[in-house]
């Protein structure tokens, strides 16, 4: 599947423009040459003048004669003492120059991070910068930073031609930008780009680009080029392609986009402009006969090139490449699974409706649709919040809002709930945890370290992992891929996981985007240095909003420190244990030089190399938990500088750092990323193009507005305690179709459908009648096909569940939709939940506040109807959307509320049997709720029975198990029945 591009202007509709335009070099300043002259200075001192001066001075530091017994006999004088400090000084000597050739083998060749010299962290951090500034004089940006395309590869991998088949999952480590032309992808784009060219070429309007020879270190290079001329970077594949593996002036042939040579000739698209080009045949005479008759003989190769290239690009999922050719090296996709199991990522576009061609989709957030991991967290981070929220109500008096629906969303906190009940995919993130653990349970019973890893693309129901070096043979049952660098885990490989108890091994990852339908998750405390984010302001916020919300409710994860710098206060909402906001970048230096050195001291005085040795051994302990910094405002050159000196060391220490820049040139950043306005997240130096995950500003306010709502002390505008559907309990509010769901699932007054669709039908009456006030369609969809469903199918069972509940007697249809497209029932449509809510509120807060007996018998009649569980008799594999919800809470406390009222009305009478009798009623719904416990004892103590007492103290210490009894209820047992111990003890 082609990706996405914004179009190009075409050749025959624009303008022709031969103005000159200056070619814009990178130039260096003054300083810049200082520097050099500084670094190249001190590097002469430390490499051969100290050599020289020991040699002088001190002499060759190893003896003429090897009799270490004679040593051990000799005296220690000052003679001894200065020769082991001149063999000590020799030794860093030699070690800083090891450093020096390691640093210098990564800056010129461009290739991964520099290697760590053993024991040399200060001495090769010296020796880095120097060499930097010795280099930075001629040296491009690509020289420098550590690409994603080689960082894991040895030297052969990257040589070895391999085959890229165009549904293979793109490598963050496996390609650079060049690489990325011999896809199927890159190919369809060219073609789109360049459509319009056969036309351009028989207007005349053909124009060719001749490779300027290197400015000092500075050299000529196709992203430049497409820069200056096509006014996008990106664009430079187009000029790949149209000059592959044609003869050059030199006789060679352009095989890799990286490898191009001064002198040879470049045929550009018809768009391209600047002064610098030569348009055959009208600028003809302006050159000179030399390079007129090389263009003219360099054009005749064209069109057999081109078909040739398209051949190769037709085949190349099936044959290698000849000639040599590079290709890129990609791990092997397997067939998606089949349609009894979910993928580890939501179904593909092309299989289910997406909101551009859904007419129901009525706004919900695109941002959170596509991000099921993201959707997944939220989702079962607001279900946890809103959990908490009754348990506290409930045994805290909190809000008075026990058993009670929470507050019901409006607005775009509606739209952005039902975007992460549509968008979730609570199944991948299951698998995902599973297998992370799994393997790091499985190494460390080899008693081997976990791999350094760098990222996860998940696709088509795969999970690859891209190592930052060979790590040997992975556990059974993962697998290698292609190269060392890859470990591979199959969909029904991952399923056989089971849950251990082993501390998650790359909490840090978080998903950054798609590309050709995989998802990439970039593991940030393993990052070399920090990931600069350059682009708009808004489009930065949201990508920082994105990270930050994923790694404060991800599910692969346990404790962890975000520390969010310059934005983000509001967000610290979704996860105050592990999100904290600092105001400025002096407070985050501070805390970072601490927690820095912190770390180093910890890891050595615990022996381990990095925190991954830590985390998963036997010690596990909290102190190896990943700290991750975001900081969105653009910190000043110095304060970057210190920062790059923080995170030279960072990943070895679990800390990872994600700065926000405007101008895209940030001090000290080892990855460079962008953020474009179209949702675009581009990285050219690493191999990287995206579409961004992003949480743009309104549906960031939303999803902190679900949270903040679910705050049991949210304050006097939280919920009241009025249900959101009240029920006609009268005789004349007899409804027309009553369903049973506390309990076996029972549907009185409607037919059974026949055939196999009866269950859906029924499942999706459910999902109606548990959110009375509407559901989104693609909410529904989502809830009974979680694999996705297209457009037809889901309407077709809503035509067969309105034909199922039939019309009112007014001949209005019990299935409607509101004025916001979602599906609602009518009032006639009623389940025992609606009632026995609408009981307990009118008890309490109606007729029965006013009227003893009207109180008694609403609450008698409300216990009545408790016959079970939610749903006790559903099917094995249906209503897994029940896990988004919080009824198995709300029920519960609900029942254990009238329980506890109805056992009030009896004790006001001093009818402890009764209130015995609700109270034990209760129970059998809410079995574990300690207040019916307190208020059993209570009751039975009131019998004056102290056997009966001590039997059910006996009981209720049964019941708790190896946690044993709760204080209160012990602190009551000992008020009660103070022999109670020794009673049950001689019972036992």
């Amino acid at each position: 599947m082609p990706r996405r591009r914004s179009p190009s202007p075409s050749s025959s509709t624009a303008p022709r423009n031969r103005t000159p335009q200056p070619v814009r070099v990178r130039r260096r300043t003054f300083g810049d040459f200082v520097k050099a002259f500084l670094a190249f200075v001190a590097l002469a001192v430390l490499l051969v003048g100290v050599p020289v001066a020991l040699a002088m001075t001190a002499g060759w530091p190893f003896p003429e004669t090897f009799e270490p017994m004679e040593w051990l006999k000799q005296d220690i004088s000052v003679s001894t003492f200065l020769s082991i400090l001149t063999f000590v000084v020799w030794l860093a000597w030699a070690q800083f120059t090891a450093c020096v050739l390691v640093e210098m083998k990564a800056a010129l060749s461009g290739v991964g991070v520099p290697g760590r010299v053993p024991g040399a962290g200060p001495s090769q951090l010296l020796a880095r910068q120097l060499v930097a500034a010795l280099l930075l004089v001629g040296a491009t940006a690509a020289s420098f930073t550590p690409s994603l395309a080689q960082l894991g590869q040895t030297y052969d991998d990257n040589q070895r031609p391999t085959v890229a088949a165009a549904q293979q999952t793109p490598g963050l480590f496996a390609q650079q930008q060049e690489q990325a032309a011999g896809t199927a992808a890159a190919v369809a784009e060219q073609a789109s780009h360049t459509e319009a060219a056969p036309a351009a070429k028989k207007q005349g309007d053909t124009k060719f680009y001749r490779i300027q020879p290197p400015e000092g270190r500075h050299h000529d290079s196709l992203w430049e080029i497409a820069e200056r001329h096509l006014g996008d970077g990106r664009r430079y594949k187009e000029i790949f392609e149209l000059n592959k593996d044609r003869a050059q002036p030199d006789g060679s042939r352009l095989s890799e986009a990286s490898l191009i040579r001064p002198g040879w000739i470049m045929e550009m698209p018809g768009d391209a402009r600047g002064g610098d080009l030569v348009e055959m045949p009208d600028d003809a005479p302006e050159v000179s006969p030399e390079v007129r008759q090389q263009i003219s003989d360099y054009a005749r190769t064209g069109d057999g090139a081109q078909e040739q290239g398209g051949d190769q690009a037709q085949g190349s999922g099936d044959e290698g490449s000849g000639g040599g050719t590079a290709h890129v090296d990609l791990p092997q996709q397997r067939p998606a699974p089949g349609t009894g199991h979910a993928d580890l990522q939501r179904p593909a576009p092309d299989q289910v409706a997406t909101p551009a061609q859904d007419s129901s989709s009525f706004g919900l957030p695109e941002a959170l649709l596509t991000a099921p991991l993201l959707a997944a967290g939220l989702l079962g981070a607001l279900g946890h919040r809103r959990r908490q929220a009754l348990w506290q109500s409930a045994f805290a008096g909190i809000g008075g809002r026990r058993g009670m629906e929470p507050p019901t969303p409006t607005g775009d906190a509606l739209d952005v709930q039902d975007a992460l009940l549509v968008g979730a995919d609570p199944e991948g993130v299951r698998l995902l945890d599973r297998s992370l653990r799994g393997l790091a349970a499985s190494l460390a019973a080899e008693s081997r370290p976990l791999p350094t890893v760098y990222a996860a693309w998940m696709s088509n129901g795969d999970l690859h992992l891209q190592l930052a070096q060979p790590s040997g043979k992975p556990p059974s049952p993962w697998q290698l891929g292609q190269d060392q660098t890859f470990w591979m885990l199959a969909r029904a490989d991952a399923e056989t996981y089971e849950d251990v108890d082993t501390a998650a091994p790359y909490p840090g990852l978080v998903s950054l985007g798609t590309m050709d339908d995989s998802r990439l998750l970039l593991n940030l405390e393993s990052v070399p240095g920090i990931v600069s984010l350059s682009g708009r302001e808004e489009d930065r916020a949201a990508v920082f909003a994105s990270v930050a919300a994923e790694l404060a409710t991800n599910g692969w994860s346990d404790r962890m420190t975000i520390t969010l710098v310059g934005f983000g206060e509001d967000l610290t909402a979704l996860a105050p244990s592990r999100l904290r906001h600092l105001d400025g970048i002096e407070a985050l230096i501070e805390t970072m030089e601490a927690e820095t050195r912190q770390r180093r001291g910890a890891l050595g005085a615990a022996g381990h190399d990095s925190v991954l040795t830590g985390r998963t051994g036997p010690a596990q302990h909290t102190r190896w938990a990943p700290h991750l910094v975001l900081l969105a405002a653009e910190p000043s050159p110095e304060d970057a500088m210190t920062l790059a000196e923080l995170a030279a060391d960072a990943s070895r220490l679990g800390i990872g750092y994600l700065v926000g820049t405007g101008s895209g040139d940030l001090p000290g950043a080892a990855w460079e990323m962008e953020i474009t306005g179209e949702g675009r997240l581009l990285a050219p130096l690493l191999g990287l193009e995206l579409d961004a995950q992003l949480l743009p500003a309104a549906e960031r306010r939303a999803v902190v507005e679900l949270f903040t709502d679910a705050d049991p002390e949210h304050g006097p505008d939280g919920p009241g305690t009025t249900p959101p559907f009240l029920v006609d309990i009268s005789e004349q509010g007899r409804p027309a179709v009553y369903a049973r769901l506390v309990g076996p699932y029972e549907i009185i007054g409607l037919e059974t459908p026949d055939g196999e669709r009866s269950a859906l039908l029924h499942e999706a009456l459910a999902l109606l009648l548990l959110h009375r006030e509407g559901v989104h369609p693609r909410v529904l969809s989502s809830a009974l096909w979680p694999r996705g469903v297209t457009d037809d199918v889901r309407e077709a069972l809503l035509d067969r569940l309105r034909d199922w509940l039939g019309t009112d007697p007014d001949g209005t249809p019990r299935l409607r939709t509101d004025d916001a497209g979602r599906l609602t029932l009518a009032k006639s449509v009623v389940s025992d939940l609606d009632v026995l809510r609408s009981l307990y509120h009118e008890a309490t807060q109606g007729k029965g506040v006013d009227s003893r007996a009207v109180r008694g018998r609403l609450l008698t009649d409300a216990l009545v109807l408790v016959r079970g569980p939610l749903l006790a008799d559903r099917p094995e594999g249906r209503y897994r959307w029940l896990t988004h919800e919080i009824v198995d809470a709300q029920l519960p406390l609900l029942v254990a509320d009238t329980g506890l009222a109805l056992a009030e009305f009896h004790m006001e009478k001093n009818r402890a049997e009764k209130a015995i009798e609700a109270l034990n009623a209760a129970l059998r719904t809410a079995p574990s709720d300690e207040r019916l416990w307190n208020e059993l004892l209570r009751a039975t103590h009131a019998l004056d029975d102290p056997q009966q007492l001590t039997a059910l103290a006996s009981d209720l210490l049964t019941r708790s198990g190896a946690r044993g009894l709760p204080p209160r209820t012990e602190a009551l047992l000992d008020e009660l029945l103070p022999t109670w111990r020794d009673a049950v003890a001689a019972a036992g």
